[in-house]
């Protein structure tokens, strides 16, 4: 099933390789490193980062793994082999730090990559609906009957795979464009970019790096690969240079028995199943896979319905374009909770939509100012300081049909830790109604 595939050098044992980020990939990184027999020095700039995980820092130094906490130098990179950032330190932070005239700055993936064996992998990514679109492949894959692993930006870092020992058929894997920024070698048999909309411009310095990062997907890939696009792509694909057999996807109703909601939904379940393919999937298969698929928790997910009023949270939208999306999928009246951290976008682009679909807005949060500004006099607004004020506030407005839907369009930073704990306020909230 595998092709053979370029996985880029391996650390030589003895050599000095850094960790930037003790979360998750790093200490994954840090380990499958320490275990090629590398000297690994982990870094990470908050100093409280090992807090209340003594038992982790005690592996680490068993495994001789060098932990330093604070503010970076370059002394900590001087005459390092690999550098490995953390998915969300933006490599322009390195600039100054790391002499690229002798170490390799590579992403935890790549670096997991270059110690895989044969097994090929399925790679997802755009702005939106990735991790679905991810989930599905993996759901069909698993119908087929092959032992499948998921992972990669969804929630295992691909070097716990490597670490783990156990080996799948098809690696299925969820890829951002942060990781995607520093892989020079990874090549999926399939890859998958469903969509490219503004978004993580705090973190890439214009729209046209965000973009080039999406498209390194297939950077390595040849004619013997697949590369799967949304429709809307056609037009950029064709300013990259391609080898790989090109499929081009749009919503159809080849799978009736779905239960997501939303046309964009119809695309992810399509571009699933043409990747699928390649691996022998069935379309009886990929179907039973569908109809079995449930939707993942804050994402168009149904909360509940009280009173004739149904609560859905769609917290992972924390772009305009994911709100966007969001509204077209719903067919009832909306009272909708916008606010967070604004990440930017057209805001007032969404002016026509708005008066279609929407009765209200109650905002919470942070940047109220920017909803305010793009929305006054295309629809009421009302501001809270938390959701549960607006929450409550739609709910006492709410008619029998209607929907309160939670699609901030902003990320969760200025009153949750993140997306997943701001949807499960939501769902405690809606628990509390009468």
């Amino acid at each position: 099933m595998a092709l053979e595939k370029n996985r880029g050098r391996r650390i030589t044992p003895g050599e000095l390789a850094v960790v930037v980020g003790a979360g998750r990939s790093g200490i994954a990184a840090a380990r499958l490193l320490s275990r090629a027999g590398a000297k690994v020095r982990l870094l990470d700039s908050n100093i409280k980062a090992l807090a209340g995980r003594e038992s982790l820092a005690t592996e680490l130094a068993a495994q001789g793994i060098e932990v330093q906490l604070g503010e970076h130098i370059a002394g900590q990179f001087a005459g390092a082999a690999f550098v490995v950032p953390s998915p969300g330190m933006p490599v322009a932070r390195l600039e100054g730090l790391v002499d690229t005239q002798v170490s390799e700055i590579l992403a935890e993936m790549e670096l997991a990559w270059r110690y895989l064996d044969d097994e090929p992998v399925l790679a997802i990514t755009g702005t939106s609906g990735k991790t679905t679109t991810a989930s599905l492949a993996a759901a069909m894959l698993h119908e087929q009957g092959y032992a499948v692993f998921l992972g990669g930006n969804i929630g295992t870092p691909l070097s716990e795979y490597v670490l783990g020992g156990k080996k799948a058929d098809v690696l299925v894997l969820e890829v951002s464009s942060f990781q995607l920024q520093c892989c020079t070698t990874f090549c999926p048999r399939a890859g998958i970019l469903l969509n490219i909309t503004p978004n993580h411009l705090d973190y890439h310095k214009d729209m046209a790096e965000y973009t080039e990062a999406k498209f390194r997907l297939f950077r390595c890939q040849s004619e013997e690969d697949l590369a799967v696009f949304g429709e809307e792509l056609r037009s950029e694909v064709a300013h990259h240079n391609i080898k790989a057999r090109k499929v081009f996807v749009q919503a159809t109703d080849r799978f009736s028995g779905s239960c997501l909601m939303g046309s964009h939904n119809r695309i992810n379940e399509e571009a699933a199943w043409q990747a699928c393919r390649l691996f022998g999937v069935t379309e009886a298969s990929a179907a039973r896979a569908v109809e079995r698929f449930k939707p993942l928790p804050h994402r168009l997910e149904k909360v509940a319905e009280r009173k004739g009023v149904l609560y859905v949270n769609d917290s992972k939208c924390t772009t305009v374009s994911a709100l966007k999306v969001a509204l077209e999928a719903l067919d009832r009246p909306v009272r909708l909770l916008c606010g967070g951290k604004f990440k930017g976008g057209d805001l007032a682009g969404l002016a026509d939509l708005l008066r279609a679909k929407v009765q209200e807005v109650a905002l919470f949060g942070a940047s109220r100012e920017h909803f305010e500004k793009a929305w006054q006099g295309i629809v009421p607004m009302s501001w809270h300081e938390t959701m549960e004020p607006a929450v409550r506030y739609a709910t006492a407005n709410a008619a029998s049909g209607d929907v309160v839907l939670l699609a901030p369009a902003t990320s969760s930073y200025d009153l949750y830790k993140n997306y997943e704990q701001r949807g499960d306020d939501f769902k405690r909230i809606v628990g509390l109604l009468p």
